[in-house]
């Protein structure tokens, strides 16, 4: 379940005005948001990338690996590249429409998504092998090492997949991680001026809600840097330290 935007926004502005600090605009709120929920989304990488290193617990609901990639799964996307010329176009370059792709369970995404990470490529359901610049180049100068049908390679660069053999320009597919929606409280004006809540055109995190007190925390703390609080800044601090360690101890 993804967290709504207006519960934390709320929760934010009663604990910001409580002690009358200061006061943060939707405006505000949006960017710092959609900034708090890239940091997290990051960061899920780093950790996945540290636990994988270490012995996890052989327990329902208590392991890490496992939950940091529940965390990742709705962001995972699958779809067609497209041939053009001498490379494949990945299915996502900077923005998707509506249909392009599918998720995991072969449901059509119902929006535009920005490409973030590159994940696995197949040729006819088998894996091609990623090389750098050096390899790539050189892979085929031997008929030992020479790329075929069966055994793939490619070259990832400027958003396009450079496959051998060179008689492959069909049934490439990608699978990959777009980037999560940027995060808005929209409103509209009542009519003495205040700001009345716009469900309609809102655009909640799409983080797990396990995450709204980290959410709300962070963004507490940017608040804080914004209306110029140490107090605020400090105690955000401390709490998304805690955090930090509860969560890699």
């Amino acid at each position: 379940m993804a967290i709504n935007v207006d519960a934390v926004y709320k929760t934010v502005l009663l604990i910001l005005n409580k002690e009358q600090r200061g006061y943060i605009t939707p405006d505000e709120f949006n960017k710092t948001a959609t900034q708090v929920q890239l940091d997290i989304f990051e960061q899920y990488f780093d950790d996945l990338n540290q636990q994988l290193r270490v012995p996890q617990a052989d327990f329902d609901y208590s392991n890490r690996q496992v939950d940091l990639d529940d965390k990742i799964s709705p962001f995972k996307c699958f779809g067609n590249c497209v041939f053009s010329t001498d490379k494949f176009i990945l299915p996502a370059t900077d923005s998707l429409t509506e249909g392009t792709l599918i998720n995991y369970n072969g449901n059509p995404l119902a929006t535009d998504f920005s490409f973030y990470r590159l994940g696995t490529v197949t040729y006819n359901d088998i894996e091609i092998q990623r090389l750098q610049r050096n390899e790539f180049y050189n892979i085929d100068k031997s008929d030992l090492t020479a790329p075929s049908a069966n055994f793939p390679v490619y070259l990832y660069e400027s958003k396009g997949l450079r496959v051998k053999p060179s008689s492959i320009t069909t049934n490439v597919k990608a699978s990959f991680i777009r980037k999560p929606k940027d995060v808005k409280w929209a409103f509209s004006l009542g009519t003495v001026g205040q700001y009345l809540h716009d469900v309609s055109n809102s655009t909640n995190f799409e983080l797990s809600s396990s995450e709204q007190v980290e959410v709300t925390t962070r963004i507490l703390f940017y608040s804080g840097v914004i209306i110029r609080d140490p107090q605020i800044v400090q105690a955000a601090t401390q709490e998304i330290q805690q955090n930090e360690i509860n969560q890699k101890s």
